[in-house]
């Protein structure tokens, strides 16, 4: 696989190869892994654990959460957090180094709590949850377990393509800060109301280690070419798309890619529809290092990041954003 071939596409692969015990299988899997993050930034994964059931579900829930009136969803906006729990409104996240805010609104669901004694949940907020819709916890719930154990997966390939243990992530994202964030990207009735340069979502790199996610409502989503092309990217209903995030990237030094993406406005007779998007960010926990790597800084890739923890970087993105003062 050469960066030429991924230049109007995203590689597939299927998870399933990785965990086959097949040592042939799992060897390209994790090559093909590793070149598609190092050249592009994005992949699409299948058997990936949620089922077509599943993902109908969560979908029928979170719509009905977003189409019921502001009074309801209000309930559920937590002050004080930075938007890390419940319900996040219309006009709060701006992409940074942008100045009008997206046009979307958003519910986040954190790691479920358990009883272990880990001193990490003393960070956390409590999961908020509309008890007008029971089944929204349930569903949101199972699909936040199911992308977790995913992306755990994937990082054990991650590792060992950077020649590091297979289990090098697994005490740093044991608990970790992940968010399932589920966005609904609002109908606009009259386009001229639009502010100028307001998109779904601006061009951006994801925070996170690595971000999963199930296919959209609609479409929309672009991703940024090396030669500064946009392509648009769809997901086939059987896969959910891979992306590296901004902490791996600092972590390898730019190996691996957190390619700039965005979700454009539709066309004018679009503008009245609704798109909803569940993307699923795996983060670690916050004490995470993410200094580069020595075995990815050399003379020709000098270091290109301060050292700083991922709770020191997840802070200054929060007040890049505007979700935190």
């Amino acid at each position: 696989m050469n960066s030429e071939t991924l230049l109007d596409t995203i590689p597939s692969l299927d998870l399933a190869d990785f965990l086959s015990g097949d040592a042939e299988r799992r060897a390209k899997f994790v090559q093909d892994l590793g070149s598609a993050f190092n050249n592009i930034g994005f992949v699409a994964i299948k058997n990936h654990g949620l089922t077509d059931e599943l993902t109908t579900k969560l979908y029928e829930v979170v719509q009905k959460f977003f189409y019921s009136d502001d009074e309801l969803k209000f309930k559920y906006v937590v002050p004080g957090i930075a938007g890390q729990r419940g319900y996040v409104a219309k006009g709060k996240e701006t992409a940074k180094g942008f100045k009008v805010a997206d046009l979307k609104e958003f519910y986040h669901i954190g790691q479920p709590k358990i009883d272990d004694g880990d001193p990490i949940w003393a960070e956390y907020p409590d999961n908020v949850f509309p008890t007008e819709q029971p089944e929204f916890e349930e569903y949101t719930v199972e699909a936040y377990n199911t992308l977790q154990v995913a992306g755990k997966n994937l990082l054990r390939a991650i590792a060992i393509y950077l020649e590091l243990p297979e289990d090098y992530f697994e005490d740093k994202v044991k608990h970790g800060n992940s968010i399932l964030r589920a966005i609904h990207y609002f109908p606009i009735s009259n386009p001229d109301e639009v502010p100028e340069g307001a998109v779904r979502a601006a061009a951006h790199g994801d925070i996170n280690l690595i971000t999963l996610l199930m296919g959209a409502s609609a479409e929309g989503l672009e991703v940024l070419r090396r030669d500064g092309v946009w392509i648009p990217i769809t997901s086939l209903p059987e896969y959910v798309i891979v992306n590296v995030g901004d902490m791996l990237d600092r972590l390898t030094n730019h190996k691996l890619k957190s390619t700039i993406h965005r979700v454009v406005n539709p066309p004018k007779e679009k503008l009245g529809t609704s798109r909803f998007s569940i993307p699923f960010f795996m983060h670690p926990r916050s004490e995470m290092n993410l200094t580069c790597l020595e075995s990815c800084v050399n003379a020709e890739n000098p270091k290109l990041y301060v050292d700083m923890t991922a709770g020191e970087f997840l802070n200054e993105r929060l007040i890049e954003l505007g979700l935190k003062k």
